[in-house]
């Protein structure tokens, strides 16, 4: 059975730090991402990374502030977020595919987490 298991939300003022962590559990992946999503707003791409190659994408609004890595051998993946600020305010979701191509399309990742509720105030 997969599973995933975000943490590390939580309450941060702006300009500060946090790092998520999701633990995958059941099988291994293609890729793996994070998503978000605002109060009153559709879920949005942040970041997704390859499994066996590293590679990496970023959506424009977190280009340059966050950080996604993973840990092969722990079957876990990271986001790393500085310099946060009150519009990153969201659930994060951790997500997973087994497609054997890069994809930011949330319809594209078949396991999903729980979300971990990140605030950032102002």
């Amino acid at each position: 059975q997969v599973q995933l298991v975000e943490s590390g939300g939580g309450l941060v003022q702006a300009g500060g730090s946090l790092r998520l962590s999701c633990e995958a559990s059941g099988r291994t992946f293609y890729s793996m991402a994070w998503f978000r999503q605002a109060s009153g707003k559709e879920r949005e791409f942040v970041a997704a990374i390859l499994w066996g190659l590293g590679g990496a994408g970023y959506a424009d609004s977190v280009k340059g502030r966050f950080t996604i890595s993973r840990n092969n051998p722990k079957n876990m993946v990271f986001l790393q977020m500085n310099s946060l600020k009150p519009e990153d305010t969201a659930v994060y979701f951790c997500a997973a595919t087994g497609r054997n191509y890069y994809t930011e399309t949330d319809n594209d990742f078949d396991f999903w987490g729980q979300g971990t509720q990140v605030t950032v105030s102002s």
